[in-house]
């Protein structure tokens, strides 16, 4: 008998910033980090024989929970990755909602006959990764092997080892980020023993914890963003008060207000990209701006964020991660491995949002009215 813990990646970015993550390769969190930390900890009694991972950078980084403290090497299957997501990859849940309600249902719904614009089906993948499993189950007769893997390819292999009927696809479950998943192989089927368990996670680190999605009895959807270029005629006002409202906020009343200033900044860098000044959605609803300048700091490899906001309505919803996930999005195609933002010193609440969520100071803005801190966040890969 071969068995076979069959484990999902580690929070990423996707999971934190709400964007469609199959192909897409996304990093691991912050959080996800303390998960794999918690991973490692719940697998240092296991014996292992050998670890198998997708080529996704999250399920490799995940996989290093067993492969480092265990000594074993790390092997690839590009077959045990997750849903390819086609026209849909990295781009908002929010977006989806906006633009496209009906096949976002179906998504959501595990619809059979559903499938992503050149993208592949639930059936498609839950055939994808019982062949993938299977093989490396032949290859390892009478061992234990951990492969790492994605939250839908997982579940839809358990519903294929459950044999369960596409039109009861909906009802399996959702695995938490590391949640594990024992199967035990003899030599012809799977036996599934134990499924999407994430004991291991306590509700601090836990995703599904904080998220309510998944869940049959929630109150409220989870607020997910979608971005749009801001239409300047219309919306200058709307930004610029926005500008005050951050400015005194931080600053105080005391501090002059150089609203021409912002506004030239802001034409400035429309100028440069159309997402220039970014207008951040929930439904039809504005909730917040983010500033971009692809040409400050692009010789040192950092896109700088000028601005990021989220009204003061809203802040106690916890969007501000979205807009950073907008900024992610953004600049690591133009081949950007930081992000730079300033802060004042004393604005503590941002303070404490931006290095929770990875950034550190790295300068001091000179010569500026207010003192100002420059904090920078790594969204690269292994460095």
């Amino acid at each position: 008998m071969t068995t076979i813990y069959l484990i999902r990646h580690a929070e990423a970015e996707g999971n934190l910033y709400r964007r469609i993550q199959g192909w897409y390769d996304a990093l691991v969190t912050e959080n996800g980090w303390r998960q794999i930390r918690a991973l490692e900890e719940r697998f240092r009694d296991i014996p292992v024989d050998a670890v198998w991972s997708s080529d996704l950078y999250r399920t490799r980084a995940t996989a290093r929970a067993l492969c480092v403290p265990k000594g074993l090497s790390l092997r690839t299957d590009p077959e045990l990755r997750e849903m390819n997501l086609g026209d849909w990859e990295d781009r908002t849940w929010g977006e989806m909602r906006h633009t496209q309600p009906e096949e976002l249902e179906r998504f959501n719904t595990t619809d059979p006959t559903w499938q992503a614009p050149h993208g592949e089906s639930f059936g498609q993948l839950g055939a994808r990764l019982d062949g993938a499993v299977r093989r490396i189950a032949r290859q390892h007769p009478g061992q234990t092997v951990a492969v790492f893997s994605h939250g839908m390819a997982i579940r839809q292999l358990v519903a294929v080892v459950r044999r369960v009927p596409p039109r009861e696809w909906r009802g399996v479950p959702h695995g938490d980020n590391t949640s594990v998943t024992r199967l035990v192989w003899d030599g012809a089927e799977f036996a599934l023993e134990e499924a999407f368990d994430n004991s291991h996670l306590d509700d601090s680190i836990s995703t599904l914890a904080r998220q309510s999605w998944w869940r049959k009895d929630r109150k409220a959807e989870d607020v997910n963003l979608w971005f749009r270029p801001i239409r300047w005629e219309e919306e200058r006002g709307r930004y610029l008060e926005a500008r005050r409202e951050a400015w005194v906020s931080t600053h105080g009343e005391q501090v002059p207000f150089d609203g021409e200033g912002f506004l030239a900044d802001a034409r400035l860098h429309l100028s440069r990209t159309p997402w220039g000044v970014t207008v951040a959605m929930a439904g039809d609803r504005p909730v917040g701006f983010l500033q971009l300048d692809p040409e400050r700091y692009r010789e040192e490899g950092a896109g700088y964020i000028p601005f990021c906001y989220v009204g003061p309505e809203d802040r106690d919803r916890k969007l501000g991660i979205q807009l950073i996930g907008q900024a992610v999005s953004f600049y690591r195609p133009l081949g950007r491995d930081k992000l730079r933002l300033r802060c004042a010193p004393y604005n503590d609440r941002a303070q404490h949002f931006y290095h929770k969520y990875g950034f550190a100071k790295v300068g001091e803005e000179a010569g500026g009215r207010v003192p100002l801190e420059i904090l920078e966040k790594y969204i690269g890969y292994d460095r």
